[in-house]
């Protein structure tokens, strides 16, 4: 017998016996936490090969960069940390990319990754990498476990690091070694930190009251909410203090859902979301006339001010977030350090204490511009989604929204799905999830994260909505969907362009690039082939037995749209710019 063949049978006695080697205390320690998926390819295969036996399953991804994007939205819409795992070098490199959107959009990921064992580390191991440089910049938090009696220690170290404070992707390395060793000693460790956010810390208790005072006296307040609504799962919250103080409530995109779209005091998504034809068109100067600004949540980023155009800056502000370093990053503000739910029921724990007759009268007179501005919006829209033989963008929305529910989880890619979904689709409840990668907003994650979503509400409906440049990203985890029998429909907007690239270029330089056309690709027949259903729509007329076949279908099936390439969404960007623009 050889020697590989001697250790190959001792490890194999140890993991299907009770020897506690490595691998088995990290699947326990995770299980403690509240880990029950694991996205993630065969490495660490013995991680992978133990971690049944501790509840754990493992979700398995075709690419890396997907797995990533599974175990980010898994996150997001469990509220619970998300575990995926990699290889050491050529995997790993493809983290990269989803834990730097998991970075920007606040979400608790943890990836285990393999890494070579000490004994052949700078040799030119196969596969070595310099892991803790590589991840530097798109992770919380970095450490390699060199000993297997550490390891409880470790991954309640990331786990608390994802959860706590500002939320975001941490990194445990774990070389081979590691995995098989014997361990002397329990650790005694029982925690169970894995949910988030994990402390729910209240801002200062001075500030609370002088944010009240502001906003009873305020003579147009209007709060603006973030992604950090959803993070802090204070979506319930939210509705609260909007209709029982009598507060206008509009959302960033990534706050979309954190209030019911159908309230007479909300807005809808504003930013460089509110060009020609948008939702909340008509509210540029709601906005803009606001003497106090509540921020929730809220990074204040380019995409969701309008390129810090739209808030007035003569507004005061109060901002209510976790991480103290966004408060003033943009928009001097009264501090309000702190968890988003503690913070919102504080703050409307303060306003029951203070006279709101204020708040009252005028609660009327801001329900009908809203009103009128949405009003406006229907009829815009219903012209929009009238439009002839070419199937525009607004037509497959105005299906969509008539067939949601408020369980209904919606994904969308980055770049224009993300938009058409943003504005045409409708938040029927706070907490109503609408899913994009708005952290770095790369093409390619939304396959992945209504996979992921769908693993997280496996009884849930989850929907997906992606451009053809987008899809082309993600094509082969149709594969992962079909085998693990996931009942989502993906909307493939196929316009033949990168129409976002080609748009911007063509008004800012006059031209567009090469990259920008597309050969015509048939992505039902790409669908059929995988396993899935396929579906090819070219006649508006088609849309809503299509859709309806697709919510139907007990797997995923993809609905190929052709939708006309001149159709633009609503962006501020745009306006006036194009002659054929709607």
């Amino acid at each position: 017998m050889l020697v590989a063949d001697n250790v190959t049978t001792e490890l194999h006695r140890k993991i299907s016996g009770n020897v506690p080697v490595g691998g088995q205390r990290l699947a326990r320690a995770f299980a403690r936490h509240g880990v029950r998926v694991a996205f993630g390819q065969s490495i660490p295969s013995i991680f992978h090969l133990v971690a049944p036996a501790h509840g754990i399953i493992q979700a398995v991804y075709r690419t890396e960069n997907a797995g990533g994007a599974m175990a980010d939205a898994y996150a997001r819409v469990s509220n619970r940390i998300a575990l995926v795992t990699a290889q050491n070098g050529p995997a790993a490199t493809l983290l990269v990319a989803p834990l730097a959107e998991a970075l920007k959009a606040s979400v608790p990921v943890v990836a285990l990754v393999q890494e070579v064992t000490p004994d052949i580390a700078d040799r030119n191991a196969f596969q070595e990498l310099d892991h803790s440089a590589l991840f530097s910049g798109v992770a919380k938090w970095i450490r390699r476990i060199d000993d297997v009696d550490r390891i409880d220690d470790y991954v309640d170290l990331a786990v608390t690091t994802a959860t706590t404070g500002r939320p975001g992707p941490v990194v445990l390395l774990v070389p081979g070694h590691i995995l098989s060793a014997t361990a002397r000693s329990d650790s005694g460790r029982g925690s169970a930190l894995g949910t988030f956010p994990l402390d729910r810390v209240a801002p200062d208790a001075e500030n609370v009251h002088r944010a009240a005072k502001l906003i009873a006296g305020a003579r147009r307040p209007l709060v603006i909410a973030g992604g950090g609504v959803h993070l802090s799962a204070a979506q319930a919250a939210l509705a609260e203090l909007q209709d029982r103080h009598h507060l206008p409530v509009a959302t960033t995109l990534m706050g979309k859902g954190a209030v019911a779209e159908d309230h007479p005091l909300s807005l809808g998504v504003i930013g460089y979301f509110m060009g020609d034809g948008a939702r909340t068109e008509k509210l540029h100067e709601f906005v803009q006339a606001a003497d106090v600004i509540v921020l929730i949540g809220n990074r204040t980023n380019q995409n969701g001010t309008d390129s810090w155009r739209l808030y007035p800056r003569e507004a005061a502000c109060i901002h209510l977030d976790i991480d103290g370093q966004e408060i003033g990053r943009n928009y001097e503000a009264l501090r309000l350090v702190g968890d988003a739910g503690a913070g919102i029921a504080a703050l409307s724990g303060a306003l029951d204490r203070l006279d709101l007759a204020d708040r009252i009268e005028s609660r009327a007179g801001f329900e009908a511009e809203i009103a009128a501005a949405v009003d406006h919006f229907r009829t815009r829209f219903a012209e929009l989604s009238e439009t002839g033989s070419a199937v525009r963008p607004e037509s497959v929305m105005r299906e969509l929204d008539r067939v949601l529910t408020p369980e209904t989880t919606v994904v969308s890619d980055a770049s224009y799905a993300s938009i058409w979904t943003g504005n045409f689709l409708t938040a029927r409840r706070p907490g109503m999830r609408f899913i994009s990668p708005r952290g770095l907003a790369g093409l390619g994650w939304g396959l992945p994260m209504a996979i992921g979503a769908k693993i997280a509400r496996p009884n849930d409906p989850v929907v997906c909505v992606t451009g053809d440049g987008g899809f082309a990203h993600c094509w082969a985890e149709l594969e992962t969907a079909v085998r693990m029998e996931l009942s989502i429909p993906v909307i493939v907007l196929n316009n033949q362009i990168l129409g976002y690239q080609k748009d911007a270029e063509d008004m800012i330089f006059g031209a567009h690039t090469e990259a920008c056309h597309f050969a015509p690709v048939d992505h039902a027949v790409i669908a059929t082939g995988c396993g899935a259903r396929g579906i090819r729509v070219t006649d508006p007329g088609d849309l809503p037995d299509a859709l309806a076949e697709a919510l139907a279908h007990p797997g995923p099936t993809v609905m190929d749209v052709i939708t006309d390439p001149h159709a633009r969404p609503p962006l501020t960007f745009y306006r006036g710019r194009f002659r054929d623009a709607p």
